[in-house]
């Protein structure tokens, strides 16, 4: 899901835009009910990026899916199924807080939060620790309603895929095959098998062990015909005592 979001990508310049970006591909429809914590980020009454449920009150998605144009940004929760929307109940205001380090897709720092209007009475997900690290080959699942494929268009119902994490070292290698240098900070996993994220699928959870670890951040030339170059994802406890810093500071250019 890249900016597994229209995905519409915040990137380095107008070449490099054109090629990252996120979707759900090869994947299944969530069961209703299922994964109450994920959210859509929408403009205007329509989505673009996912974002998912850390707190009662705190959403986090991707620092790439603050986009200029998106004037009337409001999120919705609490349903798998964006033709199912309870304007009253489901969907929020929100106050949104970017990473001040955020510049561009391939300089990292791709988090974002998103402070709710009032509080949900959804669970939210539970976050890593700062000492947990995702095993090589562990099965994790991503979750959004972008693309199913390249060139496609976003989904009704929210929908998943099983990837597995990817050795760091093996991730970079593949990515220098196109040329590109990873950021610090994220985790790999998907897109190098038949399956993995894409457009508008971005700001989602990769859910490992039950618990958010990483964000959808980007992939390689939104090309969502896997095997490709490995998915990438924000590490999400690499940013813990930002996320919880009552005083944490925000890049809201």
């Amino acid at each position: 899901m890249f900016p597994l979001h229209t995905v519409l990508f915040i990137v380095l310049a107008c070449s490099v835009q054109k090629a990252l970006g996120e979707e759900i591909i090869n994947g299944k429809e969530v069961p209703p009910k299922s994964m109450q914590y994920m959210v859509s980020v929408q403009n205007n009454g329509k989505h673009f990026c996912g974002g998912f449920l850390i707190r009662k009150d705190i959403v986090l998605t991707a620092a790439h899916c603050d986009l200029k144009k998106n004037t009337n940004v409001t999120v919705v929760l609490g349903t798998n199924d964006l033709r199912n929307v309870n304007e009253r109940t489901m969907r929020y205001k929100v106050e949104k807080c970017k990473h001040p380090d955020f510049t561009n897709l391939l300089s990292g720092n791709d988090i974002m939060i998103f402070k709710l209007s009032r509080p949900s009475k959804i669970k939210p997900i539970k976050l890593p620790k700062n000492n947990m690290k995702i095993k090589n080959n562990t099965l994790c699942r991503v979750a959004g309603w972008g693309y199913t494929q390249t060139g496609g268009s976003t989904v009704d119902k929210l929908r998943e895929v099983d990837v597995a994490s990817i050795d760091q070292r093996k991730c970079q290698l593949k990515w220098a095959e196109v040329k590109k240098t990873l950021p610090a900070n994220i985790i790999c996993a998907g897109g190098s098998t038949t399956k993995g994220a894409c457009k508008e699928d971005s700001g989602g959870p990769l859910v490992c062990n039950k618990m958010a670890d990483g964000i959808v951040s980007f992939n390689w030339n939104r090309n969502c015909d896997y095997p490709d170059v490995p998915n990438v994802y924000t590490d999400i406890k690499e940013f813990l005592p930002w996320i919880s810093d009552p005083n944490r500071k925000c890049k809201n250019d």
